[in-house]
């Protein structure tokens, strides 16, 4: 997957910023000249992090404590993701853009890859923090989000994500490339400004790995493949089906964790981003601009805080698993959030307060 595999008529500009981080111009039609230099003094990027392997679940935990110094909800005459214009120098030197991409100032992630340390005799394991991350800016309008895009500009940031995890999974050291979007202070968002990220990670994600045993023991239960069988099981169902359209089905799961939980499954089975066709590339738009404006309708009361998270297969495992959005908001009703309380920040054992076919009901009330 190494190298873009953008098509016409996207194209992408790659340039630097002043500390040496690669920054990307995404543009459809005609642009103006992406040559704009960052003139602002900064220092090169030191690498900070580190991945620890805890003995007891088998989880790695990435040790970013340089994080404390990101940038924390500025005002919007100071915002590191406008364009830089009227004087702002912000991490984007163009006067305007449409979508562009960054690795982050402030990375959880970041360097190549090099050897574990062990000490404790092999107890303790850790590592450098290797892999990388990058802000994807979704539009120059501050004060838009993402459902406000036109279908042309939400295509143009599909192509972004599926450069990206193209060219990223071809680091060496990296095994999963996780595209996704927090919105709205409730979530923790530190910017106001539209925007999601990309983690390329040096390892299997716990969610993942567990997935990919569950895929395993129904291969070997049944010969069939469990993402297969649960968007077929879901369709034919239908009551938890959101929307369809000719190459992707929206529902609610069965066992959803959180009160409104939709998963967006493409009919043909993939294992990332790259893989898609352009038919399915060309509906996916259309369906998930719908997805996000159900959600803003849910509770009449402005912009639903969300997370938006693109699950795609690690490297090795490309053949069992399958590409999907899972799109879920931490609101309840209007005017309560569902916090990760004792249950389940405890046990991990999560208890919804939503039956997953009321929640399903409600989105297809909702419709834009």
């Amino acid at each position: 997957m190494a190298g873009t595999i953008l098509t016409h008529p996207t194209s992408r500009t790659v340039t630097e910023l002043a500390d040496g981080r690669r920054l990307i111009y995404y543009d459809r039609g005609g642009a103006a000249p992406r040559n704009a230099v960052d003139r602002r003094p900064l220092d090169p990027q030191v690498p900070g992090s580190e991945v620890r392997l805890d003995p007891v679940t088998g989880d790695r935990v990435t040790i970013a404590a340089h994080r404390q110094a990101r940038t924390y909800q500025p005002p919007a005459e100071e915002c590191p993701l406008c364009p830089s214009r009227d004087g702002r120098l912000s991490e984007i030197p163009a006067e305007d853009y449409q979508v562009a991409v960054f690795e982050n100032r402030f990375p959880s992630l970041a360097g190549p890859p090099a050897d574990p340390a062990r000490e404790a005799g092999g107890l303790w394991t850790a590592g450098p923090g290797a892999g990388r991350c990058e802000v994807v800016c979704f539009t120059a309008d501050h004060d838009a989000s993402f459902a406000d895009l036109t279908p042309e500009r939400a295509r143009l940031v599909l192509d972004a994500w599926t450069d990206r995890t193209a060219e990223l999974s071809a680091l060496p050291g990296v095994e999963q490339v996780y595209c996704f979007e927090n919105r709205g202070a409730e979530i923790g968002v530190t910017l106001a400004h539209p925007h999601g990220q990309i983690y390329a990670f040096p390892f299997t994600t716990p969610r993942t790995a567990r997935t990919a045993a569950r895929a395993a023991e129904h291969r070997a239960a049944t010969g069939r493949n469990l993402f297969e069988d649960l968007l077929a099981a879901e369709r034919a169902h239908g009551g938890r089906t959101v929307l369809t359209g000719e190459h992707w089905t929206a529902f609610v799961p069965f066992a959803a964790r959180w009160p409104y939980e939709v998963h967006l499954y493409p009919h043909r089975r993939v294992p990332d981003l790259t893989a898609l066709d352009e038919p399915q590339r060309a509906e996916f738009p259309r369906l998930y601009l719908d997805l996000l404006r159900r959600f803003d309708r849910l509770f009449g009361a402005g912009r639903t805080p969300y997370i938006s998270a693109w699950h795609q297969a690690p490297a090795g495992q490309r053949g069992g698993l399958a590409l999907h959005l899972e799109l879920f908001t931490i609101r309840r009703s209007a005017d309560k959030l569902k916090y990760l309380a004792g249950v389940e920040s405890g046990m991990d054992a999560f208890v919804n307060d939503v039956t997953p076919e009321d929640a399903a009901r409600r989105l297809r009330e909702v419709a834009p």
